[in-house]
C-alpha cells in the first residue's frame, strides 16, 4: 500500500503543466525523463530504462527532456540536425554536408553553440548596460528636475522679496509725496487763516469806529460833536493788505523728484539683483580660444590664442571654407550644442567692436546679416559712443557708460543670450526665445584700425567671481 501510494504521488507530481510528457506511458502519462535523439522519444524512470542497460541502446544520445523532437531531426533527410553552416547559418545534417553544403565552412552545433552563447552573453552584456545607462539617465532626469524644482522656488522666494521690497518702496515713496503734498498745504492753510483772523479783527474793529461815527454825528449836541470829532473823524489805525497776497501752493516739480527718488531706490535694487546674476552665470565660465582657421587674413592672432586685433597687412593665408574673407571675423575653437556657457571679453581701448554667438553655417565669404535670423546674436560699438544690438535693422542701447569688459552667457534650451557689463555688474542686452538648432560659436570681430585708434585687441579675460 506505502509503494502504490508513493507511485500514486509520483504520477500526480510528474503530470503537472509545463512537464515533458513521457511518450510511451499509457493510462496515467508520468513525466519524461530523459529524451532520446536517436528514437526521438521522451522516457519516463521506468521506460528509460532499457537506454541504460541494453548495450544497443546504450550507444543512443539522451538529453534533458525536450518536447518536438521531431525539429532536431533534418525534413530533407530525416537525419539528426547535428552540424551548422556557417556560410548558410543553418542548422545541417550529415548528408547535408554531402549534398548541398560541401565547400561549405561546417562546424559541430556544440562549437557553434559555444561562440554564439558567447555572442548573446556579451549581448546580454550590452543590454544590460544599455539599461544601466537608461536608468542612470532617468535619475540624471529626477535630478534635474529636483534641481529645477529648488531653482524654481529659490528664484520665487527671492522674486516674492525683491518685489516686496519694492512695493514696500513704492508705499514709502508715495507715502512721503502725500506728506510733504499735505505739509505745504497745511502751510497754507495756517497762513492763510491768519491773514483771515487779522482782517476779521480790523473789520470788528472799524466796525465799532463805524457805528461810534454815526452816533457821532447824528448827534444834536454841538459841544459833544465838536469835543469827540478829533479822536473819531480819523480811521482806526489798520494793516495796508493792498500787497498781501495768499498764493496758491505750487507743488510743481514734487511728483518728479519723489519718481526720480523712486527710480534712483531701483536702481540700486536692480544694480544688487543683476550683481546675483552675474555671479551666477559667471559660474558656467568655459575656455575660449580663437580658432586661426578661421580667421581673416587681416586679423592677428597672439600664441596664447586669447587675444586678436587688425593688421595692417593682408596675410597669405588658404582660403579655406571655415575662413571669413569679407569681413575682420574669427571664431572660437569651441563649439555648443547644448547646456550653459560663460566668457568675457576685454573691450577696453577701443572704439568699434562687435561681439556675441554665431551659428556653424554662418556665410563666410559674402555679406552678413547682424541679425539672429542669419545666424548671429550680437551687441557692437560703432563710432565711439553708439551701442547696438543685431536685431534687423539694429536696436540703439542706452548706456550710462561704456563697458571695458563684457560678459556674453548663453542657455541653449532656453533660448537666451545675454550680454553683460562686468565692471558695472549691469544687463546690456538680451536676446530671448531664440531657437537654437545647431552648434553655436563665440564671435569675435575687432573692426579695422581706423587710422591707430581702434589698434587695441580684444582680450578673452579669465573670469573673477563678482564679489
Amino acid at each position: 500500500m506505502a509503494a502504490q501510494f508513493r507511485q500514486s504521488a509520483q504520477q500526480k507530481a510528474s503530470s503537472k503543466p509545463g512537464k515533458v510528457p513521457c511518450d510511451v506511458c499509457t493510462g496515467t502519462v508520468l513525466k519524461a525523463q530523459k529524451s532520446c535523439l536517436v528514437c526521438l522519444v521522451s522516457y519516463c524512470e521506468a521506460h528509460l530504462e532499457p537506454h541504460l542497460t541494453m548495450s544497443g541502446l546504450k550507444r543512443h544520445q539522451l538529453i534533458a527532456p525536450m518536447e518536438n523532437l521531431e525539429s532536431r531531426m533534418c525534413e530533407k533527410h530525416d537525419k539528426l540536425l547535428e552540424l551548422f553552416c556557417k556560410n548558410d547559418q543553418m542548422c545541417v545534417c550529415m548528408l547535408c554536408l554531402i549534398e548541398d553544403h560541401k565547400k561549405h565552412d561546417v562546424v559541430p552545433l556544440k562549437e557553434e553553440y559555444k561562440g554564439k552563447k558567447a555572442k548573446l552573453g556579451k549581448t546580454e552584456a550590452e543590454i544590460q548596460q544599455m539599461i544601466q545607462k537608461r536608468r542612470q539617465k532617468i535619475q540624471e532626469i529626477k535630478h534635474s528636475v529636483e534641481l529645477s524644482d529648488k531653482n524654481a522656488e529659490r528664484e520665487i522666494t527671492e522674486g516674492v522679496q525683491v518685489f516686496t521690497a519694492l512695493m514696500e518702496t513704492v508705499q514709502r515713496n508715495l507715502n512721503k509725496l502725500l506728506d510733504t503734498i499735505k505739509e505745504k498745504q497745511r502751510k497754507t492753510e495756517k497762513q492763510a487763516e491768519g491773514f483771515i483772523e487779522e482782517l476779521e479783527q480790523e473789520i470788528s474793529e472799524l466796525e465799532k469806529s463805524s457805528t461810534e461815527v454815526k452816533q457821532l454825528s447824528g448827534s444834536r449836541d454841538h459841544l459833544h460833536l465838536l469835543q469827540n470829532f478829533t479822536s473819531l473823524n480819523a480811521a482806526p489805525y489798520t494793516k495796508n493788505w493792498t500787497e498781501v497776497r495768499v498764493h496758491p501752493t505750487s507743488y510743481k516739480g514734487t511728483v518728479v523728484r519723489a519718481v526720480s527718488q523712486l527710480e534712483e531706490t531701483i536702481s540700486e535694487q536692480m544694480k544688487r539683483l543683476y550683481k546675483v546674476e552675474l555671479k551666477r552665470v559667471q559660474q558656467y565660465e568655459v575656455d575660449v580660444t580663437l580658432d586661426p582657421d578661421t580667421a581673416n587674413p587681416y586679423l592677428i592672432l597672439f600664441d596664447d590664442g586669447k587675444q586678436v586685433k587688425y593688421g595692417d597687412a593682408k596675410k597669405n593665408l588658404p582660403d579655406t571654407p571655415e575662413r571669413f574673407t569679407k569681413y575682420s571675423i574669427v571664431l572660437s575653437k569651441q563649439s555648443f550644442s547644448s547646456g550653459r556657457f560663460y566668457y568675457e571679453v576685454q573691450v577696453k581701448g577701443k572704439i568699434e567692436w562687435n561681439l556675441g554667438v554665431a551659428r556653424g553655417s554662418i556665410d563666410r565669404k559674402g555679406e552678413i546679416a547682424l541679425c539672429p535670423q542669419k545666424g548671429l546674436w550680437t551687441i557692437c560699438l560703432r563710432n565711439e559712443n553708439e551701442y547696438k544690438a543685431g536685431v534687423g535693422p539694429g536696436v540703439r542701447l542706452s548706456l550710462k557708460s561704456g563697458p571695458k569688459k563684457v560678459g556674453v552667457f548663453v542657455d541653449y534650451e532656453e533660448g537666451l543670450v545675454s550680454f553683460y557689463d562686468v565692471d558695472a555688474t549691469a544687463l546690456i542686452y538680451s536676446f530671448t526665445g531664440c531657437s537654437f538648432t545647431e552648434k553655436l560659436y563665440p564671435y569675435f570681430c575687432p573692426f579695422p584700425n581706423n587710422g591707430g585708434k581702434n589698434s587695441a585687441p580684444l582680450i578673452i579675460s579669465p573670469v573673477n567671481q563678482t564679489e
